[in-house]
């Protein structure tokens, strides 16, 4: 018996211009990542900056300015914990200046209400019309000081800006 292999496929040669395309593909994603080296480069460099501006006021804390910074830059929540008197306010404060932001302070108390940091509807009597007063939620930079004395209700007005990014009047 005689067996004869198969037969080969022979490999065709892609068309010349989907060649070309093959390589503009190449080209573009290579000046794709080389755009966001770039752009990370210059973002490393102004966090840098901001990372020196802020040690000029809190000393000793590179670390925590870098975790800071870092949450910061990924739109995030921060829970600060430390000892009282240890620079959190100054911190968030130093950190606002630097970015060129708004700053708020909330005191957490037993008594406060929702509408004390979300704001509330007030009544003009020269308009004749309600109009809104925004309250400390309303910043870029919130500093919300012993959240755990505050009622269920507040704390859910709180959290709901935090995980939502919407905040309930």
């Amino acid at each position: 018996m005689n067996a004869t292999p198969p037969a080969e496929k022979k490999k065709e040669d892609p068309p010349p211009d989907s060649v070309e395309k093959g390589y503009a593909k190449k080209a573009e994603k290579a000046r794709g990542k080389k755009k966001m080296s770039e752009k990370l480069t210059a973002v490393g460099a102004i966090a840098g900056a901001i990372s020196t501006e802020v040690q000029k006021v809190i000393i000793g804390k590179a670390h925590v300015i870098d975790n800071v910074l870092v949450n910061i830059l990924s739109n995030g929540n921060l829970l600060f914990e430390d000892y009282p008197g240890l620079a959190k306010t100054l911190m968030t404060n130093t950190f606002a200046d630097a970015l060129g932001c708004d700053f708020k302070r909330v005191q957490f108390t037993p008594d406060l209400l929702p509408a004390d940091i979300t704001g509330t509807n007030i009544y003009d009597a020269k308009k004749g019309e309600f109009t809104f007063k925004p309250g400390p939620i309303f910043c870029n930079l919130l500093l919300s000081d012993e959240i755990n004395r505050a009622p269920p209700k507040t704390q859910a007005a709180l959290l709901e800006a935090m995980q939502e990014l919407q905040v309930t009047v």
